[in-house]
């Protein structure tokens, strides 16, 4: 008896199950599905919803090709088949052809977008399939004719010997077939720092605007069709973090930091498209001096709760991943562009020198994030900041100041609650530490820049 394996293809996501088959004199027994086995061997965990059967009375029964909007574990019941796959994906294997035998000691996972065959060697043969999705009839998917010579399949038994519908030698020739678009990312926030750099690493992305999907109006999630998204990244957040302890900004920081994510984990779980969201060092108090991924949260004010209550939310998401960032630095408004024109404008600043951490520069959180998608890092949570030693806000801020020819001096240094004292009622409690561990990060092959050789590389870039 053979040991449960799984098999990659020519054909990318296109998988060949090896099954274990135990066999006696009444028959034979096999595990046709085992979530936990099979994920640990490779497969997807696809999240099927329904099981179909498929039955040919007749040997030399032939269905397909055609390719469908889900993924489907077929396997065989009764007879043998012979399986035909076709990419019918945009994209450079869109024509690869992969054929099996498949009794049922084999099982093969066909991913979205992959037309399928089947040809039956055996009277009385039938085979099931799982799928991710619900069957719909009267919609039209890919198709190309099973006897398109380009295919280069060859028929076990010939196709004029075999029984095909009209309707799938009906299918169209190679040149005439129409690809499947593939499933592009979609990147919530896209005007954010984040967002911005997201969209320069992931040019194909689409990233609406807050009027085109609006994720705390009904209407507009139930009228975007996530199901065209693989990926999901969500940049959006609300980061006044002074304001979020306001009446309105604690009721906005809530919807945009909590309930948004929530809704995102309810559609991962709908559609199986992969969640990725940024969360915030302001889940924790400070009081550790560096946090790992595994520390509970422990936020101090309105914006590290609602986003720490957001953390949970996706962590709902079979498929997700939460990247931890701090003090993150881009285009537009933030910490070192202020410092620069500060410098620049001859002014000489109070700089809070008693948080400590390191800087996230953008464009490395985004690197991270494209490195985390392409490699197939597991479901879970990452720290990912630039590296280096630790510093203060005022350390930073001198260091500005110093490539911009001022003196280091030039930055006073202040504590906390001078900083809040020279603010009232408006400053939110800010952790004293945000050092974030990144060994986990690093452990999936990532190396982060050193942040003060990020942060001159800034502003040679905006000199």
């Amino acid at each position: 008896m053979t040991e449960l394996s799984v098999e990659r293809t020519a054909i990318p996501g296109l998988l060949v199950l090896r099954l274990p088959v135990h066999r006696d004199e009444r028959g034979w027994f096999k595990e046709n599905w085992q979530r936990e086995k099979m994920i640990a061997l490779g497969l997807p965990d696809f999240a099927p919803v329904q099981n179909n059967v498929s039955f040919n009375a007749s040997r030399g029964a032939t269905r397909g090709i055609h390719a469908e909007p889900w993924d489907k574990l077929v396997s065989v019941s009764t007879g043998q088949v012979f399986g035909a796959w076709v990419d019918l994906r945009e994209g450079p294997t869109f024509g690869a052809t992969v054929t099996q035998l498949v009794d049922e000691s084999v099982a093969v996972f066909v991913p979205r977008g992959v037309g399928n065959s089947y040809q039956a060697l055996a009277d009385d043969t039938t085979y099931s399939y799982l799928v991710n999705a619900h069957w719909r009839p009267g919609v039209t998917y890919p198709a190309v004719h099973l006897g398109d010579e380009r295919l280069g399949i060859e028929w076990p038994i010939p196709l004029a010997e075999s029984e095909i519908s009209a309707k799938d030698h009906a299918n169209p020739r190679w040149d005439d077939v129409v690809p499947m678009p593939r499933r592009r990312p979609l990147v919530l926030g896209g005007t954010g720092q984040i967002g911005r750099a997201l969209r320069e690493l992931l040019p194909d992305a689409i990233a609406p605007t807050r009027a085109e999907l609006d994720l705390s109006d009904p209407a507009s999630v139930a009228a975007w069709d996530f199901a065209a998204h693989d990926v999901v990244i969500n940049a959006a957040a609300y980061t006044a973090v002074d304001a979020a302890e306001t009446d309105d900004g604690r009721a906005s920081a809530w919807a945009l930091n909590a309930v948004g994510p929530a809704t995102l984990a309810r559609l991962a779980r709908e559609h199986q498209f992969r969640l990725v969201h940024y969360s915030s060092d302001y889940v924790f108090d400070g009081t550790r001096e560096v946090h790992d991924e595994d520390e509970a949260p422990s936020p101090l004010g309105v914006y590290g709760q609602t986003k720490a209550a957001g953390d949970l939310a996706v962590a709902t998401a079979p498929d997700h991943l939460i990247l931890r960032t701090t003090w993150v630095i881009g285009e537009g408004a933030n910490f070192v562009a202020t410092m620069a024109r500060l410098a620049g404008d001859g002014i000489s600043p109070a700089v809070v020198d008693d948080q400590v951490g390191r800087l996230s520069f953008a464009q490395d959180v985004a690197a991270a994030t494209v490195h985390l998608l392409e490699s197939g890092a597991p479901t879970g949570t990452y720290d990912v900041t630039n590296d280096g030693d630790p510093l203060t806000w005022a350390a930073l801020a001198r260091e500005v100041f110093a490539a911009r020819g001022r003196a280091r001096e030039d930055v006073r240094a202040i504590t906390s609650a001078e900083f809040a004292a020279s603010r009232p009622g408006l400053t939110a409690p800010r952790p004293a530490h945000s050092t974030l561990d990144l060994t986990r990060l690093t452990a999936t092959g990532f190396s982060p820049r050193d942040h003060v050789e990020a942060l001159h590389d800034w502003l040679a870039r905006h000199d």
